[in-house]
């Protein structure tokens, strides 16, 4: 496919209409250096070359376009572009500082946050993030940066836009400030529900539970899971959050241990979700229910990319990076993540 390309005449219309798109690397510089604000993702390669600047940056080489999935090389990004909003600045916080992000965040507005794939920042922020005094208050989306899952030893990177470089820890945020009249709306696409099979719970906070209560009986979780048929990882943990569904994904099943991609808490009820037939089918129609006026920016899971086979089909015409897990106020699983502005 074709890179989203600017002519320099093109710069100052292009920032009123705020791009959302993969663009050439050459363009994303200098778009950097018109000094507008950005969100960019791509392959490392791309974003060690760009010029420190307003902007944050993360990991990953796949996305979703408006003309379909794609994967893609060092030589285009994806940029996000804010401007002709507010006030808007970057930052980097460290993982011990994470509750600081919605401390800091603006009254009227909000903050896009992206953390490294398995960084202290990643797990601190999964575990803790719904617990933040202002967690609901002041909004936090984002994503989880990731890496090519071809490339041996490849890791996750965060950027902030200082010029310091790829950073394997903390968090990357831009802090978005919105016009007076103006606010955001933060949706997640969800096409999985709890099958109904059983209730499953969880005695603690964890990315790795050994242990699950089914129907009120203890059991080894990485048993249950291979007597379900389910170790193969296209269908998540669906928890009910006070009706909120929230999915936690299986990353590896051993032979008593259980690795996710998101933690389990105690208090929760969980069970996994139902089969999905057609996952394009699925996401453009619970898409098609979610309003769209102001959709400034989106992301979505690299387990709906790979087991939804999404690469050269389109999602309901929306675009954004393919990430290692969303953020919707909290980590969440296997979504899309939907920011409007209005």
């Amino acid at each position: 496919m074709k890179s989203h390309s600017l002519a320099p005449s093109d710069f100052a219309g292009a920032m009123a209409g705020r791009i959302n798109a993969l663009v050439a690397l050459d363009d994303a510089i200098a778009l950097i250096r018109a000094g507008a604000p950005l969100a960019i993702a791509g392959r490392k390669e791309a974003l060690d070359q760009l010029p420190a600047g307003n902007w944050i940056g993360g990991t990953t080489p796949y996305f979703l376009t408006a003309e379909g999935g794609e994967m893609i090389d060092a030589t285009r990004v994806f940029v996000s572009d804010f401007s002709g909003l507010g006030a808007v600045t970057s930052h980097h916080y460290g993982a011990d500082a994470l509750q600081d992000i919605t401390e800091e965040a603006p009254e009227h507005g909000f903050a896009l946050a992206i953390l490294p794939f398995q960084s202290q920042a990643h797990q601190h922020f999964a575990k803790e993030a719904g617990q933040y005094p202002l967690a609901f208050l002041k909004p936090t989306v984002g994503w989880i940066a990731g890496f090519d899952l071809g490339e041996e030893g490849a890791g996750a990177y965060v950027y902030d836009g200082s010029g310091s470089g790829a950073q394997s820890d903390g968090a990357a945020v831009l802090q978005i400030h919105l016009p007076e009249g103006m606010m955001p709306i933060v949706e997640i696409v969800n096409i999985f529900s709890a099958d109904g099979v059983d209730t499953l719970r969880f005695e603690e906070a964890s990315f790795s539970p050994r242990d699950v209560i089914v129907n009120g009986q203890k059991r080894l979780f990485a048993d249950y899971i291979r007597e379900r048929g389910v170790e193969g990882g296209q269908l998540p943990l669906v928890g009910d959050y006070s009706g909120a569904r929230i999915n936690a994904s299986l990353r590896a099943v051993g032979e008593t241990s259980v690795d996710l991609y998101a933690p389990v808490f105690p208090g929760i009820d969980y069970a996994f979700a139902a089969p999905v037939a057609d996952y394009p089918t699925a996401f453009a129609e619970q898409f098609a229910a979610h309003e769209h006026d102001g959709a400034m920016w989106s992301c979505n899971c690299i387990l709906n990319y790979l087991f939804g086979g999404l690469e050269g089909k389109t999602v309901g015409g929306v675009a954004g990076p393919v990430t290692f897990g969303e953020i919707a106020y909290q980590l969440v699983n296997q979504t899309l993540v939907q920011v409007r502005v209005i």
